[in-house]
Order: C-alpha cells, then sequence, then structure tokens
C-alpha cells in the first residue's frame, strides 16, 4: 500500500478524480446500453437506472471507506488483499477484474470506432471502424503514459465537453417531450427487471477506476470518499434524465429498430441532422474519455499485480515511457480482440464480472469496517443488494440461452482460478507475504 503521508508526488485534484470516474462511466455503456434496456421495460427505463445507480452509491461507498483508509495505484485488486484471507482467492479476483478492464477497453474502443467511422465516411463506415478503434487506443495509451497529472487535465477536458453536448440535448429534447410516450409501461417479469439493473450497472461500473487514483490524490481521507459520491450521482442524475428525454422521443419502433443508436436516434427529430452528429461527436469523446480512463485503471493494476507477485516478471519489467512489457502485451491484446472478434454480446459477461468483483470489495470492506470507519449497515445492505442483482442477472443469462455470454464468462472464471491457484515462484512469494504483513 502507498504510505497516505507522501502526498509531494501527488497531483490529482478532487474534481480531476471526479471527472476520471465520470468520463469512466459515461461512455460506450449509456450510449449503447440505454436503448436494449429500453427495449426490454421501456417506459420503465429510467426507474432501472435509479435502481442501478442506488447499487452503484452502496459499492461506491464500500470503495471509498477503502481508498480513504488504503490509498494505492492497485486500486480495487489491492483491496482484495485487504481482506479476503486467501491469497489464491486474492489473486484469482485480480486477475477476473483485470480481465474485465481487457474486456471493457475493446468494447469501448470498438464503439468509438464505429461512431467516428460512421461520423466521417457516412454511409459506407464499417472498413474504417476498426482502424479507428486501434488508432485511438494506441493514442490513448500514449496519453496515459505522461503521468496522473496530465490524465486528469485531459479528462477534465473530455468530461466537459461530452456534458456540455449532453446537457444541450437534453436541455431540447426535454422541451419536444411527449409525457404521453413516457406512460408506455411494458410488462415485465421481476427477472427480466432485475438483468435489465444489471446490464444498467455496466453504465456505472467505471466508477471503481477511481480507486486507483487514490494514490495520486492528497489528502486521500478527504478526497476520495467526496469524489466517489459525487461522481455516482452526477452520472445517476445524467442517466435518469438522458433515459426520460429518450423515451419521451423515440417510439417503440425506433427503439427496436436503433437500439444500439437510442440516444442519436432520439436527437435526430430534436435538433435534425445536426442534432445527430453532435450527439455523435458526444458519443465519440463520451468513449475517449473511458478509454483513458480504463487504460489508467489496467496500467496501474496490471503493474501492481506484477509487483506483489500475483503476474508473472513480464508485468515487473520496465519497458518504454513507464509501462511494462506485460502492460503493452495487454494492449496488444485488445487489439486483437477489437480487430478480429464480434465483442457486441460482452457487455453481459464485463456486467456480471464487474458485479463479482465489486462483491468481493463489500466482504472486503465489511471485514475491515473498523479500520476504515464504515458503517456496518450501508455495507451489508449494499452486499445483499447487488447479490440479488447478480443471481437474477446470472439465472436470466441462462434462462435465455445465452451460452456463447455464459462460456465466456465460465472460460473467464476458469482463467482467473488457474492464475490464481497457481504456486508462485520464491521471489513471488517474498513479494506477496511481506505485502500481507505490511496490512497488518
Amino acid at each position: 500500500m502507498t504510505d497516505p503521508n507522501a502526498s509531494h508526488h501527488r497531483h490529482m485534484t478532487l474534481w480531476g478524480v471526479v471527472a476520471l470516474g465520470v468520463g469512466s462511466m459515461v461512455g460506450a455503456g449509456v450510449f449503447a446500453l440505454l436503448g436494449q434496456i429500453a427495449v426490454n421495460v421501456r417506459g420503465d427505463t429510467w426507474i432501472v437506472f435509479v435502481l442501478a445507480g442506488i447499487a452503484a452509491l452502496f459499492s461506491a461507498y464500500s470503495y471509498a471507506r477503502l481508498s480513504a483508509k488504503f490509498p494505492s495505484r492497485g486500486g480495487v485488486t489491492d483491496f482484495f488483499a485487504l481482506g479476503m484471507g486467501s491469497p489464491r482467492i486474492e489473486r484469482a479476483l485480480a486477475c477476473l477484474y483485470l480481465i474485465t478492464l481487457v474486456l471493457t477497453l475493446a468494447l469501448v474502443s470498438k464503439a468509438f470506432g464505429a461512431y467516428a467511422a460512421r461520423v466521417v465516411h457516412q454511409p459506407e463506415h464499417s472498413d474504417w471502424a476498426n482502424i479507428y478503434a486501434t488508432g485511438v487506443l494506441i493514442v490513448l495509451t500514449l496519453v496515459n503514459l505522461m503521468g496522473s497529472k496530465t490524465i486528469g487535465r485531459v479528462e477534465v477536458f473530455l468530461v466537459a465537453i461530452k456534458l456540455a453536448i449532453l446537457a444541450l440535448f437534453i436541455g431540447v429534447g426535454a422541451m419536444t417531450l411527449k409525457p404521453a410516450m413516457l406512460e408506455v409501461h411494458a410488462d415485465v417479469a421481476p427477472s427480466l427487471m432485475f438483468s435489465s439493473i444489471g446490464l444498467a450497472f455496466f453504465a456505472y461500473s467505471g466508477f471503481g477506476m477511481m480507486a486507483s487514483a487514490a494514490a495520486d490524490v492528497p489528502l486521500p481521507e478527504k478526497t476520495m470518499p467526496r469524489a466517489f459520491m459525487l461522481a455516482v450521482s452526477l452520472v445517476m442524475v445524467l442517466y435518469v434524465v438522458l433515459a426520460l428525454v429518450v423515451l419521451g422521443n423515440v417510439t417503440p419502433s425506433d427503439l427496436v429498430a436503433y437500439s444500439d443508436t437510442a440516444v442519436a436516434q432520439a436527437a435526430a427529430p430534436i435538433l435534425g441532422d445536426w442534432g445527430f452528429l453532435l450527439v455523435s461527436l458526444a458519443a465519440l469523446f463520451a468513449t475517449a474519455s473511458s478509454i483513458v480512463a480504463n487504460i489508467f485503471s489496467m496500467l496501474n493494476v496490471s503493474k501492481q499485480m506484477g509487483n506483489n507477485g500475483t503476474l508473472p516478471q513480464v508485468f515487473r519489467t520496465q519497458a518504454i515511457a513507464g509501462g511494462t512489457r506485460g502492460f503493452y502485451s495487454l494492449i496488444a491484446v485488445i487489439i486483437v480482440l477489437t480487430n478480429f472478434f464480434d465483442l457486441s454480446s460482452i457487455a453481459n459477461v464485463a456486467s456480471a464480472t464487474f458485479l463479482a468483483c465489486y462483491i468481493a470489495v463489500f466482504i472486503v470492506c465489511w471485514r475491515r469496517r473498523k479500520d476504515c470507519h464504515a458503517n456496518p449497515l450501508i455495507i451489508a445492505v449494499g452486499f445483499l443488494v447487488m447479490s440479488g442483482i447478480f443471481v437474477t442477472f446470472i439465472g436470466e443469462m441462462i434462462a435465455e440461452k445465452l451460452w456463447l455470454q455464459c462460456i465466456t464468462l465460465a472460460g473467464a472464471a476458469l482463467l482467473s482460478l488457474l492464475i490464481g491457484w497457481r504456486s508462485p515462484n520464491s521471489s513471488d512469494n517474498q513479494q506477496t507475504d511481506s505485502h500481507h504483513s505490511g496490512q497488518q
């Protein structure tokens, strides 16, 4: 863990951390998932985002308390080492979280490429999508290697532009909103409602990236709790209002036809062709800021896992510009996934793995509640809420026979367990033991 008193090299401000959180949350998730959720639950979409947001606030509370007491660049992966009780379980969960980051980055990069190609090369754009996706991943990887101060400034810039465009869209859309369209409530089965909440949670799950910034923040015991609550609350308000505007302007038939671009589709009748272009640009800024935040987290997490022996030597070997060889290997894997695999169905897998990792954080916070001055009632309620969402989410995947997603999820879990259960070499053991003894 990082010494909380060593603040002379810390450059990340409160609003830099908030921007990192908002940037990682308001990414491809809401632009792609809002329409899919709306197809499932129609007029109840805003309720789904409220419930998912409440679950995110509970989870953010655990993150905030742990980040305040135990600031580190490893973020959630270091949290696992604080209270899971078994080094093997800790390593497996850390690996699962790293896999989640890899999948998320591939998804978000692919979304950026699709939007960029559509804006620049309409209507024939498919051939360019992967080129733009690869290009933005490389460029924003270089940005991340410039240091936390630069990352904070870039995130504030991207988030400000993104939110300004969405604010314009929401302001105009609220005036053209048709209340009768919001009254169309689908007869939703409870299991589908819960699975929709699980899918919506993916649109919030980026707040976990903020934990990796704790080591770069002066006075994390004050800054981190404020940053987590501010970021999640702001995003919840944005999602709810955005859902109301979209559902109040887009017909059910258009929702089904354009579920992947529902937000941009809603802009067309409100602001015309320029509106569609403007919201598409917002999507580009949103996905770019999400890529920055996810790369920042993956760089710190993979380096920390290399240092404590969870990952092999390649993740400790420095390469160019402060990145490790292992980190650049992960970037190469993401580029391959982005270019050669259809990742549209992986959102379910990423949602499930995020939920599993975040449930584990509740367990850690419960076991260290006295150290980090956490309220046990809030932790217990949050754990039950999140567990209920997770179980019903997995159950709905099985009920809908989404076997590809189920197999991918099982494969990610198995790979994480195999890495977690491996026998580290003597140096790894030594580092892991010292890592644990330093937390006592």
